[in-house]
């Protein structure tokens, strides 16, 4: 009765560990997340173009770079996924602690590439964005205070994890990098209420986030230029916001034809923060739901998953995972199309880019190994030990 309402499967001794995978992995999640993949190839044969003529490079020498650096991501996701959650949290924990390092270092060696904001570290000719793996592991770090907290006589692990999310908070914004910073506090609200947070603690967190929004208007002119495009009454047809409205709405329901559109030749960062203008125009308003619905199977299913989970680690951890990735996709989007202000955040597993498409890869790892059917052992035996 156990396995028939909570979903268990059986784990046979000896069992081998790719079948034992194959058996307990969501399927379904994992074909959208190659899914998405594989319309962000198809998407960067067109993007991507433009700006490898404009750096004298093959035509599609991105697309090549894409498809290798998603190949070592879908590599890197599959490994982890196979991880029990106790190994799970060790690579969380070591990969925050390796990535805050690297956050730390760049007001030193950090650069902007001239984009007003310090969030890479140049390493031989590669770059490399930390607050990108940071979330992972930043998830995990808080999700295992929290779980510990809830043991009989264990650590205050809430306020431990609010300590490590205001100190991330406030690296990021002095970058400046607000919307790294908003996905990360954002994780944390969705994990903490998961683990029992008081809602009028929540409400205070809130009030603070207004008011730190407040006075980084006044304080930093980046994240004002920001709030005042997406204020503006009219929209500049020369900003990468107005050439993205413009795509969209030539693209109409089935799009230009393939091959066919134009805003990838204006928009410089077509090939990442924009590309869904590029598909809106190329392939209209279906390829656009398409994409939208993959990232909501993902995120559905493994919130359906995670309530059969007993575990509290594994319950806070996905939670904090599957937001996460679905709330990145949601604020890509509705940058496009002006229902947030521009926050230079890519769409996982579709955007091109080193760090953001391998940094998915361990996230989405992380994620389906926690999801993972796996035996939650009798009732009886559950409650037996949580009334020791």
């Amino acid at each position: 009765m156990t396995e028939m309402v909570f979903g268990a499967t059986p784990v046979r001794a000896g069992d081998p560990i790719l079948p034992r995978w194959w058996r307990t992995v969501d399927k379904w999640s994992l074909a959208c997340v190659l899914g998405l993949f594989a319309m962000g190839l198809l998407l960067g044969l067109a993007a991507s173009v433009p700006l490898a003529e404009k750096n004298n490079l093959p035509r599609f020498y991105y697309v090549q770079r894409q498809a290798v650096m998603g190949g070592v991501a879908l590599v890197v996701m599959i490994i982890i996924s196979m991880m029990s959650p106790r190994q799970v949290r060790r690579l969380g924990v070591v990969g925050f602690i390796a990535a805050f390092a690297a956050i730390l270092a760049l007001p030193v060696i950090g650069t902007d590439f001239g984009k007003g904001a310090v969030r890479w570290l140049s390493i031989a000719g590669m770059s490399v964005q930390p607050s990108e793996f940071l979330k992972p592991g930043f998830v995990a770090l808080c999700a295992w205070f929290m779980a510990a907290s809830q043991e009989v006589g264990g650590p205050p692990g809430k306020a431990y994890s609010f300590l490590a999310a205001v100190t991330v908070v406030l690296l990021l914004a002095l970058q400046p990098d607000f919307g790294q910073a908003s996905l990360v506090l954002f994780s944390w609200g969705v994990m903490y209420f998961v683990a029992g947070a008081p809602m009028i603690l929540l409400m205070i967190v809130a009030g603070l986030t207004i008011c730190g929004g407040i006075f980084a208007y006044g304080a930093s002119d980046h994240f004002a230029r920001r709030i005042d495009g997406f204020l503006s009454p009219e929209v500049d047809p020369r900003t990468q916001l107005g050439y993205a409205t413009n795509a969209i709405q030539e693209g109409g329901f089935f799009g230009v034809g393939v091959g066919e559109g134009t805003v990838k030749w204006s928009l410089p960062d077509a090939h990442t923060d924009f590309i869904i203008a590029v598909a809106a125009e190329e392939y209209g308003l279906i390829m656009v739901l398409a994409i939208i619905a993959l990232y909501c199977t993902i995120v559905v299913r493994s919130l359906m998953r995670l309530l059969k989970e007993r575990d509290p680690f594994v319950r806070i951890a996905g939670t904090g995972l599957a937001c996460a990735f679905g709330v990145q996709a949601l604020i890509n989007m509705g940058v496009a199309v002006r229902l947030l202000p521009a926050k230079g955040m890519t769409l996982p597993f579709v955007s091109y880019g080193g760090s953001s498409v391998i940094a998915s890869g361990i996230a989405m790892g992380m994620l389906l190994a926690l999801t993972r059917t796996r035996p939650q052992g009798e009732m009886a035996e559950i409650l037996r030990r949580a009334g020791r």
